[in-house]
Parts: C-alpha cells; sequence; structure tokens
C-alpha cells in the first residue's frame, strides 16, 4: 500500500528541482551551508582580482583548515573524520566560488596528505598531517612530468639509493601549489623499477619549484614545476607503505572523486548566474528570461545541473558504504566535467556580452573548466577506463 501524499507539495525550487537538499542529513546540511556560507561572504567578492591576479591569498589555508576542511574525509591527526558525502558537498561549494579554491582543498587533503595518511609511516603522519590539516603547513603533489601526463608509467624521475639517502633527479609539471608548499609528495622510480614516494621538504639543496605563468585557466590558483637536481632525501622521508604505481593512482582517485562533485558546484555557478541575469535582463520590453530561446537554454541548464549532482550524490553513498569502484568515479568525471563545460558555455551565451566580463563567474568558470577537463585522467582516459570496464578489452594503446 503506498504512503499518502502530503496535504501540500513543497514549492518548485528553480535551484534545486531535483528536490535534492532532502537527501542530506542533518550533519552534511550544516557543513554544506558553513562552506557555502565561506565561499559567498569571504571568497567571492575578491575572487575576480584572485583570477586577474593569477594567485590566491596567503590566508587561503588556515582559513580552510579553520574550517576544518583540509583532509576533512581522514581520520585522526586533526582532521574531521567527515563523511565522503560530506567531503563531496564541500568540494562542491568549494568549486561553486572557484575551481582554483576547490583544487587547493583537493591536493592538500585528497593528494598530498592521503598520501602520506595512506603510504607513509606513523612518524610521518605525526610530523606532517596535523599541520597539513591545520592549513598552516603546504603539500603538494608532483607525478606529472612535461613527458609523462596520461602515461605515468613513463616518468623519468629517477630516485637512486645511496648509503642511508636517496638522491633524486627529474622534473614535475603542472604541480598546484609548488611554489606555496612545505613538503612535496614526488613519485619517482627506483634502480629496481619500483614507484617509491618521497617526502621533499622545502629548502633541501637542488630542490626548486619555480612558479608557471602565462596560464588562462585556473588562474586562482598557483601552479609550479618541481625541479630536483640531485636532492638528497633522507631514508626517513620514503613513503614506506608505496612499491608501486598503485600509490600514486589511489591517490588520484580521490582526487577524482572530489572533482565530480566540484564540476557540478561550477556547472550551478553559471546556471544561476545565467536564470539570475535572464530574469532582470529586459528586451524588446520583457525580460529575456520570457523568451523561448532563452528558457530552452536555461532547462537544458538546469537539467544537467540536476543529473550531475545526482550522479556526485549517488557516488558519495557508494563511496561510504565502501562500494564505489573506480570506473564509477571515472563515470563521475567523465559527465559531469562535460555537462559542466556545456552549462558555462550556454550560460554565457545567455549573459551575451556581459558574459566575457570577471564582473559575472561564468567564463571564469568556464576557463577553469578546460584544466578541470584534462587534469587527474583526461576526457579521454577516462573514455578508456569506462570502455575496458564496459568490454572487458583495453583500448589504451
Amino acid at each position: 500500500m503506498s504512503a499518502a501524499a502530503p496535504a501540500t507539495l513543497p514549492a518548485f525550487d528553480p535551484r534545486d528541482p531535483l528536490s535534492l537538499d532532502g537527501l542530506l542529513d542533518d550533519e552534511e546540511r550544516l557543513i554544506r551551508d558553513t562552506v557555502r556560507q565561506y565561499v559567498r561572504e569571504k571568497f567571492l567578492p575578491h575572487v575576480a582580482g584572485y583570477f586577474e591576479n593569477g594567485s590566491l591569498p596567503e590566508t587561503t589555508g588556515p582559513e580552510l583548515g579553520q574550517l576544518g576542511l583540509l583532509g576533512m574525509h581522514l581520520e585522526g591527526y586533526g582532521c574531521a573524520g567527515a563523511s565522503a558525502t560530506a567531503y563531496g558537498l564541500t568540494c562542491l561549494e568549494l568549486e561553486a566560488g572557484d575551481s582554483g579554491l576547490r583544487s587547493y582543498c583537493s591536493v592538500q587533503g585528497s593528494l598530498a596528505m592521503f598520501a602520506i595518511y595512506r603510504w607513509g609511516s606513523e612518524e610521518q603522519k605525526q610530523r606532517w598531517l596535523p599541520g597539513m590539516a591545520a592549513g598552516t603547513t603546504i603539500g603538494c603533489f608532483g607525478l606529472t612530468e612535461p613527458d609523462a601526463g596520461s602515461n605515468p608509467a613513463g616518468m623519468r624521475t629517477r630516485a637512486k639509493k645511496v648509503g642511508d639517502k636517496w638522491v633524486l633527479n627529474g622534473t614535475k609539471m603542472w604541480i598546484t601549489n609548488g611554489s606555496l608548499a612545505d613538503v612535496a609528495i614526488v613519485w619517482a622510480r627506483t634502480e629496481e623499477g619500483k614507484v617509491n614516494g618521497f617526502l621533499v621538504e622545502k629548502g633541501m639543496p637542488g630542490f626548486t619549484a619555480p612558479v608557471m605563468h602565462g596560464k588562462l585557466s585556473l588562474r586562482a590558483s598557483v601552479t609550479s614545476e618541481l625541479v630536483l637536481d640531485g636532492v638528497e632525501v633522507p631514508e626517513a622521508n620514503r613513503l614506506t607503505e608505496a612499491t608501486s604505481l598503485r600509490a600514486p593512482l589511489s591517490c588520484l582517485n580521490e582526487a577524482r572523486y572530489g572533482i565530480v562533485w566540484g564540476a557540478a558546484g561550477a556547472a550551478r555557478a553559471c546556471y544561476e548566474a545565467a536564470l539570475d541575469y535572464a530574469k532582470t535582463r529586459v528586451q524588446f520590453d520583457k525580460p529575456i528570461a520570457g523568451y523561448q530561446l532563452t528558457q530552452a537554454k536555461l532547462v537544458e541548464m538546469a537539467v544537467k545541473v540536476g543529473q550531475s549532482t545526482m550522479l556526485a550524490m549517488h557516488l558519495g553513498r557508494l563511496k561510504d558504504a565502501g562500494t564505489l569502484r573506480t570506473e564509477q568515479v571515472s563515470f563521475g568525471k567523465y559527465h559531469n566535467v562535460h555537462a559542466a563545460l556545456e552549462v558555462a558555455h550556454s550560460a554565457r551565451s545567455v549573459l551575451g556580452a556581459n558574459g566575457i566580463t570577471l564582473e559575472y563567474p561564468v567564463l571564469r568558470h568556464a576557463n577553469n573548466l578546460e584544466s578541470v577537463y584534462t587534469y587527474e585522467g583526461t576526457h579521454e582516459m577516462h573514455t578508456l577506463i569506462l570502455g575496458q570496464a564496459i568490454t572487458g578489452l583495453a583500448a589504451f594503446t
């Protein structure tokens, strides 16, 4: 027997057309609202300047740390121990502000901190994680190289054991927070062919992290090169449990999960900007929201945002249950980033010429999403991951 319908249905919310808010518990809603308030009150009023200047303020780390957002899905060592869904909601709200802000949190927590948490020794965890959770110690993650992006097995960075130390030589590229980092998680291949992770500390002789300039995307984020020229790293700084590519790839999967949610946030920000603009922009004596072509664009955007958020939430519940597969994370990144790009481009057309200015968030998000489309696994790589899962046949080469 079906349950009785409520006396009155809740009003349709154009900003939450699928009523997904009702699927959250009180703690998840509180975390979501806290992050949303921070983004809207502390970050958004200044983000245009951050994007134009190509940087984030030094206070970003401590502010995120005070909110308990850095490594929030990890247990102990000053970390909040929040659910995967709560972490996802955090990524959504941060990227609704800017992809650079979500990347800061994601690189710190899902890459650098997770690498130590999952693959490091107890001594390494005690030394690094509390400060990183507080945002007073910044980390970065060095896997990508000039000639090894989609194929990390082709890395050329080498680690040679000399006495009780390791000597590292090589170059890493496109490293978020590299120039800011107090510690870099650097992945290198040993003489035995194993892939090890090393904690390379700021100031170690031979280690430099020059800022990469000329970006047209992810400008509210510091991107760097890591140069290792005979850097001597003590054995105590080697991630003791990491001996193969499985280690860095597990970190990437954590970060990709956050991107699934973050892309939905960027899409929502673009959709809301277009909706607000269309209801107030008057042409031919009425708001442009009253024209069929504009409504068609808004409907398409609303559907994509709803689908992306619902998909992210489903993956979050799977992750909390311990049943989320890497192929399903690829499914989420494949769909949500592509959908977010489409929403951003459509929203830009609704705003007309105003859509290209920093007064509105749309083209800033569109530019950022061009980076999100290719980092943490390109769209093509996730296509092949899903293709192999569906057919049972690998087609990477």
